[in-house]
């Protein structure tokens, strides 16, 4: 059989892998390479996560191709107005709608000629068209979350009457326009049972199959310092409930926690932290910006707390820390999409008291927490091996394309 094509569209270039939505597209990149297909990633790089030239000529050396095109996603005020009061759909959707993206992707498509085109973000649907023109690919569409589910909880919370309504139309636009583009697929490709679940309940008329985020569990390195059995937390805080979930733990949750355990500490870091949480002071509590290697930041640190309160998909950060051996706390919305049994693989915690309660729970039973956090690893290693969730992707994806084909 002859090796099989795929170009993975990105709105974004998938570096530095420092944040979930860059390692989960780092992850699906290399399991097709490693699962011995061509790849050739076509990516955006945006204004918003700019990576230098001289950085982007190093990446993926090992792929068939790896292009990129320079876009401007800033989000600018007039044509941000205009979208709201002039046009129906999501303002994201416009902003990732470039006619140079088009150009090259036509390009790419009538000279790599893919089997396969994978989609990374369904606001690159816009391109679709393009894709279509050759019928004898089979398209996928990479399910990081329903979208429109972040936003309508987003919006539930914003205390903002005027941003509360936009968020509100916002989300009734991306939840139109997400729906009407899942059913354009061949094949959705969503993170969590919870999503493809939702996906059933809607009528999607076409293939889905759960792909999680996988987890190379032999490269995550052993443990070679002495862990601290402190707090920390790490994640972009340019993604709306990354940022909220830490500004509620700090200011709604550790008061309590402090009180209760004068001595611990937490610690939180992610690219593209606002100034104003640079600048909390509050005693036990350290924000240490971006950090040069999450690896080494969470390295000597036993304790991950993710205190989400919206969002969907599945936290790549917590299933690095189950793998690593780490205790996970976490919300009901932080931990969505891992199969996890609470109290058995981590420690679940919705409310301040929760939180409080857990930690003293883990201070107070460091022995049945360390068993704990090694079930986190055993499950970790057993359902979310990335070998083994390539190997079903490109199963699924072959038994497609000999249907297609045998169509036409």
């Amino acid at each position: 059989m002859a090796q099989r094509k795929i170009l993975i569209l990105t709105n974004r270039i998938p570096y530095p892998l420092k944040d979930g939505g860059n390692l989960a597209m780092d992850a699906m990149v290399m399991g097709y390479h490693r699962a011995g297909w061509q790849v050739f990633l076509l990516s955006m790089n945006t204004s918003r996560h700019h990576v230098a030239h001289q950085v982007l000529e190093k990446l993926y050396p090992e792929l068939f191709a790896f292009e990129w095109v320079n876009v401007d996603n800033d989000i600018k005020m007039v044509p941000l107005l205009k979208n709201f009061l002039f046009s129906k759909k999501p303002e994201h959707l416009e902003r990732f709608t470039r006619p140079e993206f088009g150009l090259k992707l036509k390009q790419v498509m009538d000279d790599f000629m893919p089997d396969v085109v994978q989609v990374e973000s369904i606001f690159l649907s816009g391109y679709l068209p393009i894709i279509k023109k050759h019928p004898e690919t089979v398209t996928a569409l990479r399910m990081h979350n329903i979208e429109y589910h972040i936003w309508q909880s987003l919006a539930s919370k914003m205390p903002n009457f005027l941003k509360r309504y936009y968020f509100k139309d916002l989300a009734r636009r991306i939840r139109k326009f997400e729906r009407s583009a899942w059913n354009k697929y061949d094949l959705l490709l969503p993170i969590t049972h919870k999503d493809a679940h939702a996906l059933h309940k809607l009528h999607f008329r076409h293939d889905a199959l759960v792909v999680p985020f996988g987890i190379d569990v032999a490269a995550v390195p052993e443990r070679n310092v002495a862990e601290r059995w402190v707090g920390y937390h790490i994640g972009a805080m340019d993604w709306i409930p990354n940022r909220e979930g830490v500004l509620w733990f700090i200011t709604d949750v550790w008061p309590r926690i402090h009180k209760v355990l004068p001595k611990f500490e937490f610690y939180f870091a992610g690219r593209d932290m606002p100034e104003s949480m640079k600048k909390i002071k509050k005693e036990g509590v350290f924000c240490m910006n971006e950090v040069p290697s999450a690896e080494d930041f969470i390295a000597d640190k036993k304790i991950l707390i993710v205190p989400l309160g919206s969002g969907s998909g599945i936290r790549v950060k917590i299933l690095e820390a189950m793998a690593a051996g780490k205790i996970v706390i976490s919300t009901v919305h932080g931990i969505k999409g891992i199969e996890a049994k609470n109290g058995e693989h981590y420690l679940l915690a919705n409310r301040p008291e929760d939180f409080v309660r857990a930690l003293k729970w883990v201070s107070d039973n460091r022995k049945e927490a360390e068993t704990m956090a090694q079930n986190g690893r055993r499950l970790v290693c057993s359902k979310y091996d990335v070998a083994k969730i390539t190997g079903e992707v490109t199963a699924r994806l072959e038994a497609m394309l000999v249907e297609k084909h045998s169509e036409l």
